[in-house]
């Protein structure tokens, strides 16, 4: 498995330090952002796409650290019934056109979240069986748009020479879990696979090790990111808060550096396991840990990461 950082974890250095910085602790690839609920920090989307020398300047300056692009991710919620959705959608198209261009055969995104009904203006995530009229929005939003839409971005990867598409299992999108990733997979093809994302089932009360066990060879990429269930508050309130992630000290859950939720010894399991499904891919450090300075969630996340990672370094 290859070390590989979101650069998004260091988006506060500007490219050329991000790029040292990343080589410094031991990354051997990067995951760019291309956009969406990124700011993409460290790749411009239309300079790239539009200036061929840009992209050789952008390729040379990474691969002189020994470093290569992983992925391109371009996570956002095409799907959305507004102009949002388009406007996410367009930067999707854009991305895939890069990808061919700079020869890059994995995309990591989401898989959208429609509206309710035709005439809603706004997402609606539909997480209970009850009422009764839930069902049939889930029958809507799968049959009506997200089965459409994934079926023509399918072959719109294709023509790019793109192989895979990672789904990270987000909340608040359409395919959050195995069981709606081999949903939509069944109906589109191999092409859709799973960003497998720990801290995303921890919240949702999943187990990640079992997940992967579930996935098999469907695990296309791995973002390691970390969540600690805070004590004193899920058991109060449950694990479905609202709050930003910005009001960590009243939260019931956090996004933490990883092994500050979990123990090493979880994370050496993990690793192990997703190795057994044969993946042999990147582990994309992601680091969302307010409650220190991103540099230090970054390399306590690291240290962790060699020690569990099932190889050397």
């Amino acid at each position: 498995m290859r070390l590989c950082i979101m650069t998004d974890a260091l988006g506060y250095m500007p490219f050329e330090e991000m790029l040292d910085t990343a080589s410094k602790l031991g990354f051997e690839s990067l995951e760019f952002a291309t956009g969406n609920w990124s700011k993409s920090p460290h790749l411009n989307l239309d300079k790239l796409l539009g200036d061929a020398q840009k992209r050789e300047a952008f390729i040379n300056a990474i691969e002189s650290r020994g470093l290569k692009i992983e992925a391109l991710n371009c996570s956002g919620n095409q799907l959305a019934p507004n102009e949002e959705g388009k406007a996410h959608d367009l930067v999707v198209q854009k991305t895939f056109k890069l990808a061919e261009l700079l020869c890059i055969k994995t995309i990591v995104m989401m898989s959208g979240l429609p509206g309710g009904a035709p005439t809603d203006t706004t997402p609606n995530w539909i997480t209970t069986s009850w009422p009764p009229r839930n069902n049939e929005i889930l029958d809507w939003q799968w049959n009506e748009v997200a089965l459409p839409y994934w079926q023509d971005i399918v072959k719109l990867a294709k023509n790019h020479g793109i192989e895979k598409i990672a789904l990270e299992n987000h909340g608040c999108q359409l395919v959050y879990n195995t069981e709606t990733l081999f949903k939509l997979r069944n109906h589109v093809g191999p092409m859709i696979g799973m960003n497998l994302d720990p801290s995303h089932l921890f919240w949702m009360g999943g187990d990640p090790i079992l997940a992967a066990r579930a996935l098999g060879d469907s695990i296309y990429h791995v973002h390691a990111k970390d969540v600690r269930i805070e004590r004193g508050m899920a058991g109060v309130s449950g694990v479905l808060d609202t709050k930003p992630i910005s009001s960590f000290y009243t939260r019931s859950w956090n996004y933490v550096a990883v092994g500050h939720g979990h123990s090493i010894g979880w994370w050496k399991e993990f690793f192990s396991v997703v190795s057994m499904t044969g993946y042999d891919g990147a582990v994309s450090l992601e680091m969302e840990d307010m409650t220190m300075d991103q540099l230090a969630g970054v390399k306590k996340s690291v240290k962790v990461l060699k020690e569990a990672l099932p190889r050397e370094f």
